[in-house]
């Protein structure tokens, strides 16, 4: 969702509708910054000028989600946390140290997104033991995602690492938190989450609350071009493949031309123009991913592609955050 797909315009509307509205961090100096020279300073005006311009749409709850492969990572959240952001949601590697960033006061919260019971316990208890903080929630994010996966690609179909695996296991784990130091941390479930059937399925699985991603961007509200909305619209079943991302991830995405020229050796090595992500092996990856992201979000698809969630071939017309929202929660108290 990041790369121009959910900035202010997205970020706001889901806020409006009651839930927290969340403005992708990646790559966003490329997008609100205007300087591609400094990529850095860029980065920080960028994330500044979304996370105003969302507020003067939405009095609501917004977060930011922060990468933990990003090279200014560090920026990112100090940025964030400067400009009172009600929370910070990070993944993509573990944000062991991510408390340590919060000034005195300050009351954004933080959420970690793991994909197994073991990182949750890593964060917590580095957590505790060196800030004396515990998490505010964990997002269990499960291999149907979009985008960027935390799996190999054999535990994307080990029911082992499935939702339905893991969110009990955490939800059990933070059930021993309440009890020992008296505090709630939900448990968010992301990843393939669709339709009210899918939300009840997660609930029933101990979950109390769902990471949405792959609907909100065939919506009116979503930041990102037309042509991507109808780009994830169009998507059937066959055309959701996963690729090898040049950050050394499997990433799940909508075949096209580009994909298929990469694969077939079609597209060479680059020279880097921003060093955005710390695993990105540049001198040997055939595109750059921040560059690819960037092209698609304007509808170029000559020179991108589109991530897409496994369930996203059910989305079959562009809609309203309202009716997406309405349509996860049909016949749910």
């Amino acid at each position: 969702m990041a790369v121009g797909i959910s900035l202010d315009k997205l970020a706001s509307a889901v806020a409006n509708e009651g839930g927290i509205g969340v403005i992708g961090t990646a790559g966003i100096g490329m997008i609100a910054g205007g300087n591609r020279r400094n990529f850095e300073q860029a980065s920080i005006e960028g994330l500044k000028r979304i996370i105003r311009r969302a507020r003067e749409k939405t009095s609501g709850i917004l977060g930011v989600n922060i990468m933990v492969a990003l090279t200014n990572y560090e920026d990112m959240v100090v940025t964030a946390i400067k400009e009172k952001i009600d929370v910070i949601i990070s993944g993509a590697g573990l944000p062991l140290d991510l408390p340590s960033f919060l000034s005195k006061g300050s009351k954004t919260k933080l959420i970690p997104i793991v994909s197994s019971l073991r990182a949750a316990q890593l964060i917590f208890k580095r957590w505790l033991k060196r800030h004396n903080y515990i998490p505010d929630a964990f997002v269990v994010e499960g291999p149907k995602a979009g985008g960027h996966l935390g799996y190999s690609l054999e535990q994307l179909t080990d029911p082992d690492f499935s939702l339905e695996s893991t969110i009990p296991q955490v939800r059990d784990f933070t059930e021993k938190i309440k009890r020992e130091y008296g505090k709630e941390v939900p448990v968010i479930a992301a990843g393939g989450i669709c339709s009210s059937d899918d939300v009840k399925r997660v609930f029933s699985l101990g979950a109390t609350g769902i990471q949405v991603g792959t609907p909100f961007i065939a919506t009116e509200e979503c930041d990102a071009d037309i042509k991507f909305k109808e780009m994830i619209v169009n998507a059937k079943k066959e055309d959701i493949v996963i690729i090898k991302s040049p950050v050394g991830l499997p990433g799940r995405a909508v075949r096209n031309k580009f994909i298929e020229d990469v694969e077939s050796g079609k597209k060479k090595p680059f020279k880097c123009p921003f060093h955005c992500i710390k695993t990105c092996n540049f001198r040997e990856a055939p595109y750059c991913i921040a560059e690819a992201l960037l092209n698609a979000s304007k509808g170029n698809f000559e020179n991108g592609f589109a991530f897409i969630g496994a369930e996203g071939y059910k989305i079959n017309k562009i809609s309203t955050v309202k009716e997406v929202i309405e349509n996860l929660f049909k016949g749910i108290q």
